[in-house]
């Protein structure tokens, strides 16, 4: 971790499950500072105590910063000496923004942008951006807002490169036991008596563990060039094996068969047939380089791609399959 030895890190929206883990990760390193920045200070105060709790020794390292990414003088003002950013702010659950999509808009478009350039002004070395499976092929509010996330990102990644600043992507899968993850609600239910309720059991997630999804995180800071999508070769369960795994945990009080939510997919894509094509296999992950053509299209009306996809998506019907050992033991 020799590149964050006494540099800063900001978080935006660190007291999520992702900001959690990836503050826990580097709180013992040898980083400098790591600041929080988000709007919850309940959740701000919640964790403060924790670490002092918990790590007496590294606490003095962490910042709290209260402030929203829609609002982008408050992170310019975070931002003031940074080095480094994990975005991961955003609205995440699927029905909640299917409901209020402008609410979507502003949090992870807009949001996202405002990141962007202030970052940019404060000279950041590197910002690795948090998206979803759900980006790919996007049929909710979601994954639209998450879409047009990656897009201003790759964007921008030009023009910020040229002042320092590097911007990349990662995009997960469905990473268990964080917020909008099924498997919490699953042992909710378990522990009150209650029969675990299922959309459809043969609906298949990817699954990452938070570790997983810090070492993805840790990847893309080191080997990022301007614009690139990291994505890891993830496994995928069927959300019914999903259900018996946890069962098998927490115990079993049966189930019930609801119904399929507002916007969701019988299967996630993490990699289109699009970017399959120009993606490099790094071993553990895929890298999706960005598209560095410009806007002069002339040439292109006398040559243009050979080819525009590859022949199949990287799905969670088509990557690993895990059966209810095999999620038991990612769990």
């Amino acid at each position: 971790m020799s590149a964050f030895c006494n540099a800063t890190l900001m978080i935006t929206g660190g007291t999520g499950s992702f900001g959690h883990t990836v503050l826990k990760h580097f709180l013992t390193s040898d980083i400098g500072e790591i600041r929080i920045f988000s709007r919850d200070e309940k959740k701000q105060d919640d964790m403060r105590h924790e670490l002092q709790a918990d790590y007496p020794k590294y606490f003095s390292k962490v910042k709290f910063y209260i402030g929203d990414v829609r609002n982008i003088q408050g992170l310019r003002d975070a931002m003031s000496g940074v080095d480094y950013i994990f975005h991961a702010a955003a609205l995440k659950e699927v029905p909640n923004c299917e409901f209020f999509p402008m609410e979507a808009v502003r949090s992870n478009i807009i949001g996202t942008d405002n990141v962007i350039h202030a970052a940019t002004e404060n000279h950041v070395k590197n910002i690795v951006f948090l998206s979803t499976d759900k980006a790919a092929y996007p049929i909710n509010a979601m994954g639209i807002s998450k879409a047009m996330m990656e897009h201003i990102v790759y964007a921008n990644a030009r023009v910020a490169a040229e002042r320092g600043t590097t911007l990349c992507c990662t995009r997960y899968g469905n990473v268990m036991c964080s917020r909008g993850s099924v498997i919490p609600l699953f042992v909710d239910q378990i522990r009150a008596g209650h029969e675990i309720t299922i959309t459809d059991p043969n609906m298949t997630r990817f699954l990452m563990n938070l570790d997983e999804a810090v070492d993805l995180v840790m990847f893309a800071f080191q080997h990022a060039n301007p614009g690139d999508l990291f994505i890891q070769k993830a496994d995928a369960s069927t959300i019914g094996d999903l259900a018996k795994a946890v069962q098998q945990l927490f115990g079993d009080h049966g189930t019930r068969i609801i119904g399929t939510r507002h916007g969701e997919k019988l299967y996630e894509t993490l990699m289109a047939r699009e970017e399959r094509l120009r993606s490099e296999d790094m071993g553990k992950y895929y890298r999706v380089a960005a598209d560095s053509r410009d806007l002069n299209y002339d040439k292109f009306v006398v040559k243009g791609e050979v080819q525009t996809m590859a022949d199949e998506s990287y799905t969670s019907h088509n990557t690993n399959r895990l059966d209810v050992d095999g999620t038991v033991k990612k769990y």
